[in-house]
């Protein structure tokens, strides 16, 4: 049948299971659009107020559902406002597909009006892109550019498409999505040898990261822990892949990790890294993390093993792949010894923070929520401190229940992925956490929440300050405060109420219960500021190269 180059464009979104694409219309999309509002019975488009927005929402909808997001900008300015969210998609290994358009392909190279050359620009942050200069070409193009989102390591891929294009009509042709391929199987001499040394082993423990989660791999790995009887730590990316309360669980890792499970790194005899990939917020100093340990590195990228850790043996698989493999070969053990040894120093050295007597301490404003909001809320926060304190006291116990941008960092990512999130899974509670720092990187997106009625309960930890940065200079800098005391004068409570939102101002416990029971009421979002003290520092912290010997705890 034939079609133009924009209904081929639904019609493959279609054919992928696409069923929801954020973005913001322009003239190199309005082809895109109109084919959109021809077919909004099956393709739901939602409006955001910045295409940063856009690429974040669509980014927090794959991390909520485990399936690829879409974002749709406009040739020019439109293209370069999604860099930072393909780039937070790209450092945290995310499945999206951003489409934008360009200008027609007898303009290109002219220098014309809103153009710009984005597949050179996102070269670098996405594992595919693609211009397509032939109508003929489009179906296929958009199909591999899912595929390629979803093999292998996950990430963006992006797809240039002229305005021509998305007039010019074809034939089209229908096709199911590709199908998975299969896993190599990995030798069994292989296997044999990492079960020989887990056997072996003292002291072992388990490291493992986002590459878990993204393999829905939990149930798979907490029957390795508890079969071999092995401690195991967890990244920030890997939060909920075991429950918290599996007594083989150490919690989290790195530069505000546990004490207790940096000590049992450093003492490890055997290390088995699954699905991480040793980054410098856990490996803090590469010539002193693990010592001791035979590492042995289970990673999908190829090109992560050896990277920034030398490892004794690899092998390169999806994590859930690689443990349904091994299982079998693994045999009972207990560690008696070695767990007393990490409980002795979960006790003696872990951090525990104390509640605030007359002001709220952060601790407290996570634990609380994580308590109203119940066991199937979603957290999703901005970058700071803020983010720290979520990570050490959601308490999630399963996966697609924490996002957060890890690589990256990025500062305003976290209302967009709550919209996101929220629009993935309309029944459950989302949590937006953040800060008065990175809520106004991209506060406008609240207009987009209200537009939809969405009710995203927005946690701003507010100390007027930026508060991470500030932590720094504080405990290397002398207390030089330089640009971190903004001195913002915004009023939150209004704020949301000018954007159409309920807010409310918290400086008590029973004001939050208050603020957290009425806004667990409401259809629409919500904003709670929470004021809380300048000097809260997150605790623990291993030093920018510091070792295990180096950790701050008070």
């Amino acid at each position: 049948m034939k079609k133009n180059g924009s209904e081929i464009l639904v019609e493959v979104l279609v054919e992928q299971g696409i069923d929801t694409v954020f973005g913001y219309p322009g003239g190199s999309v309005l082809n895109i659009y109109d084919a959109l509002y021809l077919n909004a019975d099956r393709i739901r488009h939602i409006l955001t107020a910045h295409e940063q927005g856009a690429s974040h929402a669509a980014d927090g909808y794959a991390r909520a559902t485990g399936k690829t997001g879409v974002c749709i900008a406009t040739s020019g300015p439109g293209a370069t406002n999604l860099v930072t969210g393909i780039a937070t998609a790209y450092m945290d290994s995310i499945p999206m597909v951003a489409i934008t358009g360009n200008v027609g392909t007898s303009l290109i190279g002219r220098d014309s009006f809103q153009e710009v050359y984005i597949a050179g620009i996102t070269m670098p942050i996405t594992k595919h892109n693609f211009v397509v200069r032939n109508v003929e070409e489009l179906a296929d193009t958009l199909r591999e550019a899912f595929r390629i989102a979803n093999s292998d390591r996950p990430g963006p891929v992006l797809v240039d498409i002229p305005k021509d294009v998305t007039a010019a009509v074809c034939e089209y042709v229908p096709a199911a999505p590709a199908v998975k391929v299969e896993e190599p199987e990995i030798p069994e001499a292989k296997l044999r040898e990492i079960a020989e040394i887990l056997a072996s082993a003292e002291r072992p423990v388990i490291y493992y990261g986002g590459g878990v989660a993204t393999a829905d791999a939990g149930k798979d790995l907490l029957a390795l822990v508890q079969k071999a009887d092995i401690p195991c730590t967890h990244t920030m990316m890997a939060i909920g892949c075991i429950p918290d309360a599996e007594p083989l669980s150490m919690g989290l890792i790195g530069m505000h990790g546990k004490v207790s499970a940096s000590w049992a790194i450093d003492k490890a005899d055997v290390l088995l890294s699954i699905g991480a990939r040793f980054s410098d917020r856990v490996a803090t100093n590469t010539n002193r993390f693990a010592p001791n340990a035979k590492i042995i590195h289970i990673d999908i990228d190829a090109a992560e093993i050896n990277k920034n850790i030398g490892v004794y043996c690899a092998v390169v698989s999806d994590a859930g792949h690689f443990l349904r493999s091994l299982l079998p070969y693994v045999q009972p053990a207990k560690h008696d010894a070695w767990r007393a040894q990490i409980e002795e120093w979960r006790k003696k050295l872990d951090y525990i923070p104390k509640d605030g007597v007359d002001r709220i301490c952060p601790h407290q404003v996570i634990g609380l929520a994580a308590e109203m909001a119940g066991p199937d809320a979603i957290f999703a926060t901005d970058v700071g401190q803020h983010q720290l304190w979520a990570a050490q006291y959601c308490g999630r116990n399963a996966i697609h229940q924490f996002i957060t941008s890890g690589g990256l960092g990025t500062m305003g990512f976290g209302y967009g992925a709550s919209m996101g999130a929220q629009i993935a899974c309309p029944d459950k509670t989302v949590l937006h956490i953040t800060s008065d720092g990175s809520f106004h990187m991209n506060l406008n997106e609240l207009c987009t929440s209200v537009s939809y009625n969405l009710p995203i309960i927005t946690l701003l930890l507010n100390n007027e300050v930026l508060g991470m940065v500030r932590q720094w200079q504080t405990m290397f800098y002398e207390k030089h405060y330089a640009a971190t005391d903004p001195h913002r004068k915004t009023d939150y409570v209004k704020l949301a109420e000018a954007f159409g939102a309920r807010g409310f101002h918290v400086e008590t416990m029973e004001e939050l219960r208050h603020a957290m029971t009425e806004a667990l009421k409401r259809t629409g979002p919500v904003v709670i500021d929470v004021r809380i003290d300048p000097d809260e520092r997150v605790l623990p912290m291993i030093p920018a190269g510091g070792t295990v010997d180096d950790i701050v705890s008070g």
